[in-house]
Order: C-alpha cells, then structure tokens, then sequence
C-alpha cells in the first residue's frame, strides 16, 4: 500500500514536573532529510531519536520538536544569591533607588541566574521515547489514509489512458488506409506509370516506419504493471516513478510516428493525463 510522504502526529506527556509535546511533520523529499528541535539536556539522545525516525519513516522532510513545559515547584534554573547580593552592593555606591528597583536590576546582569544541566533520567527518557513512537504511529497512519486517496487517483488516471490506448488501437487502422490513400493519390497526381509491385513493396517499408503495434503493446503493459505496483504491499514511489518514465517513452514515440491528427489529439490527452501522475509520485514514499 503506498503512503505519502506529507503526515503529522503529536503526542503530549503528563509527568509529575513537567509536560512534554512530542511532535512529527513530514513533506516530501528525495532522501530522509531530519531537523531535530528539542532542549539541550536532551542532545545526547539525538542520535537514538534520528535511527528511530529513520526506521519507521524511511523517506522525505521530517521537523521534529520536543517541548518541555515545567509544571511542578523543580526547576533548573537558579538565582545566584551571592552573586545578585554583590550586584545590588555595587549598583548602591552608583544609584539611588529602593532594594526593588535594585533588584530588577541585579537580575538581569550576567550569571544572576544559572542553569543546572541534569542527566537525564532513564525511567523518563523511557516515557519520553514511547511518546516518539506514539507519535510516529500517528504520522505513519496519516500517511497511510493520504496515500489511499494518491492510490485512487492514479488508478482513475491509469484506467484513463487505457481507454485512450483502446480509442488509439481503434482508429488504429483507418490511419494506415489514409497513409496508403494519400501516397497513391500522390503518385495518381503525377501522372506517372509505376511498377505496381515494386509500388506495394515501397508502401509497405513506409507504413512499417509508422507502425505503432510495439508501442501500443509495451504501453499497455507498463500501464498493467504501474497497477500491479501500486497494490503491492510495499509503498515504493521512485519505482512507480521509473514506470512512469517508461509510459511517457511509449506515448511519445506514438506521437512521434502518428502523423493523423485525431491519433495526435488523444496523445497530447494520454500526456496530459501522465503529467499530472508525475506531479502527485513527488509526494509517494
């Protein structure tokens, strides 16, 4: 089943101090392509966070973030008292002012407060990556319902240029009877005498240059497999990618050899309708 690569999941931890948001977005990219945002106390544990993603999500432009809210009376950061009590000493031998006023100064000079960097405990970071992997089935099923509307237009799409290869097939014939029609009138214009078997021999080495019966074959058989692709349990984007690329290498060489203006009406449509299959494979896993 294929998925896409555009998802969201979020999953939100309660703990006894803290609250921590976990969240998962994903766009399309060619490769797996992470931007990893969480508090520093939490870095060390980046490089376990960036396997997991990678293992569950494989491909595109993954933002990640962690948050962290304190809730409870803990917290890192720390006023410095002695340090604020000599600031407010020598903001006295400067300024007049009230030990308030003083204050709200002291504080926001340097090292007034500091921040205790904390190990991280285990039983938390245990919670935490369950969280991640909450969220990652989240996005993985957000990709997963994305993909089933992708996998429904292209099967309208594909079963679209099947029924414009069946309306090639079919006007097929009276292509080559215009071809031959219009040589022989050619030939009756000039009014010469030809060798007529030597005539049939020439007509028929001209219209196997327009012959079409490989291309039509191939066609309908890269159509037939980009359908069997797309059912296949694993979702593989650049592999229907490939298979696109072949289709559009049979409709132009249609194209090329149609020379019949209601053939080239339905190839530009079969084009069209390739274009817009090419557009929405950005977007598969």
């Amino acid at each position: 089943m294929i998925q896409s690569m555009t998802g969201y999941g979020k999953t939100v931890l309660q703990l006894p101090s803290k609250k921590i948001s976990i969240e998962l977005k994903s766009l399309n990219s060619k490769s797996l392509d992470v931007n990893a945002r969480m508090p520093s106390m939490y870095r060390a544990k980046e490089l376990d966070i960036r396997k997991l993603l990678a293992k569950h999500l494989t491909r595109g432009k993954i933002d990640f973030s962690l948050f962290v809210e304190i809730t409870g009376e803990d917290t890192s950061s720390k006023i410095n008292k002695t340090v604020v009590e000599q600031y407010i000493k020598q903001l006295k031998d400067v300024v007049d002012g009230d030990e308030t006023e003083l204050l709200k100064m002291a504080i926001r000079l340097p090292d007034a407060v500091t921040t205790e960097r904390d190990d991280i405990d285990e039983e938390e970071w245990h919670l935490i990556e369950e969280g991640i992997n909450d969220a990652l089935t989240k996005i993985v099923a957000y990709r997963k319902d994305e993909g089933a509307i992708l996998k429904q237009d292209f099967t309208d799409r594909i079963t679209t240029l099947q029924g414009l290869l069946k309306d090639v097939m079919a006007i097929d014939p009276e292509r080559i009877d215009g071809v031959r029609a219009r040589l022989e009138k050619g030939i009756a214009d000039i009014k010469e005498k030809v060798d007529e078997n030597r005539f049939e021999q020439e007509l028929v080495y001209y219209i196997e240059k327009f012959d079409i019966t490989e291309e039509k074959v191939r066609l309908e058989n890269h159509l037939d497999y980009f359908l069997k692709s797309l059912n296949s349990a694993d979702s593989n984007g650049k592999k229907l990618g490939f298979i696109s690329q072949e289709i559009g290498r049979e409709i132009n060489t249609i194209g090329s050899k149609a020379n019949y203006a209601p053939m080239q009406k339905l190839v530009v449509q079969m084009k069209d309708e390739l274009e817009k299959i090419k557009e929405q494979l950005l977007n598969v896993l």
